[in-house]
């Protein structure tokens, strides 16, 4: 801590209907908040038609978010300091209200992004707060129960946004995908007031350190627009990708020196000296980052290459949550009493079976045989946010909670948006590989390609026809290689994460406890 901060006054854990209430009322604002950043995804092309932009402008509804989060998370340890856990909370929940109203109500494309902003910044705290109350309205036994019943709520609602949002904007209008957000808000903000308005933290003046803050929206901000424009302007073929590039590079390098000098850091970076925080949050980034980019890669596959709606693609996607319900809760109970680094390895070694299965998948695959690794994957996301959380937590006092959390969601949120871009790009990459090596076997030698062009032309096909459906054909074969390709990279770097998780200390006497109620 910068200044000498008032000593930590610990309250005693929530009992019966209270503490049910505060879990509902916290995860139901964390579900909120989590379903927003997906929820947009399947509306893009309503949003931009109804407000006469491309749907490429129209992503801009969900960078802009990002962006604004990802800028905003790793300053609830400081903000935490200055107002508060419960009144930083509050503030959130009802600002996400507000800011949700506005979106619906925007006029034009410009407003709309400038309101997703507004509501992106002020989400930032309500997912490591919701995490920090949580944990506190718990008994320390306990602590791995909490984490199942928070874990629950953002493995669901990733999966819940895309049908959610498809569903309202065929039937009733995109606007009414942010009013939603006004009566869950309306019930979090009610329960969490009268449940935790006496639970207070502590709070004391700390300068706001806005060299650290601005050089913190400079990176993060290049960083996130170089990933979020790459793919469309080529990458590093593009000045402008360069300069954000060279920006942010620079940006980061300045923004580590200030804050490891500053006496009053806008983000704690002195977290990194603990071996079990940045073992676990790297852990939980990378691996996030990967399913992330696979949950992204799976849809547009089916959707551009299999003849999916997105409704199809929707319910491939939606069993995921089934088996991480089921678990998590058995996670949750018995944490403390496992060792947390082996849960983590069995949820690696978990998806790096899946990626293996759907790297095996081809042009025939039916329904069936796609959804059945989306199944099993539930079980690895069940064994993945609670023993990684435990992990990164483990050691710490209370009252730096909220900072870590901050820092290890901003990593994952940073990651998710890396794991997307990275996996996109590639996948075209792999493609256009692919597609030149396949095309150059389809000539006179290949009897194969030959009865198929012949078989096409006495079905009364024109010679250009025929060369286009050959062309197609080539085209699915090629972004089915390289979907193959990018499943297969994935779980072999799934195993290669295992041995960081074990460089991490689990805490003597149940590391569970111990982590998540921050205790030495």
């Amino acid at each position: 801590m910068a200044t000498a901060a008032p000593a930590y006054v610990a309250h005693p854990p929530l009992e019966g209907a209270a503490r049910l209430w505060g879990t509902v009322a916290l995860s139901a604002a964390t579900f909120m908040n989590v379903l927003d950043s997906s929820i947009a995804n399947v509306s893009l092309p309503a949003i931009s038609g109804d407000l006469g932009v491309s749907t490429t402008q129209g992503t801009w509804v969900i960078t802009s978010f990002a962006v604004a989060n990802a800028i905003a998370v790793p300053l609830t340890g400081f903000m935490t300091q200055r107002f508060g856990q419960v009144r930083l909370f509050m503030a959130s929940v009802i600002l996400f209200m507000i800011t949700s109203l506005m979106c619906g109500l925007a006029p034009n494309m410009t407003t709309l992004i400038a309101f997703r902003a507004l509501q992106g910044f002020v989400a930032g705290p309500m997912i490591p707060l919701s995490q920090t109350l949580l944990l506190s309205s718990y008994p320390r036994a306990k602590a791995g129960l909490a984490m199942a019943m928070w874990s629950m709520t953002t493995l669901v609602a990733p999966v819940m946004g895309p049908l959610l949002g498809g569903w309202i904007t065929d039937n009733i209008s995109w606007p009414w995908i942010f009013y939603i957000n006004i009566p869950v808000g309306i019930v979090a903000a009610a329960i969490t007031w009268a449940l935790y308005r006496h639970r207070e933290s502590a709070t004391h003046k700390v300068p706001i350190d806005a060299i650290g803050l601005a050089l913190l929206v400079l990176w993060v901000g290049s960083l996130q627009l170089m990933l979020d424009k790459g793919k469309e302007l080529d990458w590093f073929h593009s000045a402008q990708i360069i300069t954000l590039a060279v920006v942010a590079v620079v940006g980061f390098a300045f923004f580590l020196v200030w804050e490891l000098t500053d006496k009053h850091p806008v983000v704690d970076l002195s977290l990194f000296k603990r071996r079990n925080f940045w073992s676990g949050a790297v852990a939980t980034a990378v691996a996030y980052g990967l399913f992330f980019g696979n949950v992204v890669l799976l849809p547009l596959w089916l959707q551009q290459w299999m003849g999916y709606t997105a409704t199809q693609a929707g319910m491939i996607m939606a069993p995921v949550g089934l088996l991480a319900i089921f678990f998590s809760p058995v996670v949750g109970l018995t944490v403390a009493k496992i060792d947390p680094r082996r849960y983590a390895t069995f949820s690696f070694l978990v998806f790096a079976l899946v990626l293996w299965m759907r790297s095996h998948f081809n042009t025939q695959a039916d329904f069936v045989t796609i959804i059945i690794p989306t199944i099993i994957q539930g079980i690895a996301m069940a064994f993945f946010f609670i023993p990684l959380v435990t992990i990164t937590l483990s050691g710490l006092t209370p009252d730096r909670i909220p900072a870590a959390s901050g820092l290890s969601n901003f990593l994952r949120i940073t990651a998710g948006a890396m794991g997307t871009s990275i996996t996109t790009t590639l996948w075209e990459n792999r493609a256009a590989l692919h597609h030149s090596q396949l095309a150059e076997t389809v000539n006179q030698g290949n009897n194969a390609a030959t009865s198929a062009m012949s078989g096409l032309a006495g079905s009364g096909f024109s010679s250009e026809q025929v060369l286009g459906q050959l062309n197609r054909i080539v085209d699915q074969q090629s972004f089915m290689l390289a979907t193959n390709d990018i499943f297969y990279a994935s779980a072999i770097l799934f195993l290669l994460l295992i041995p960081l998780v074990w460089l991490a200390r689990p805490q003597r006497g149940g590391a569970g406890s111990d982590a998540a109620a921050g205790a030495h």
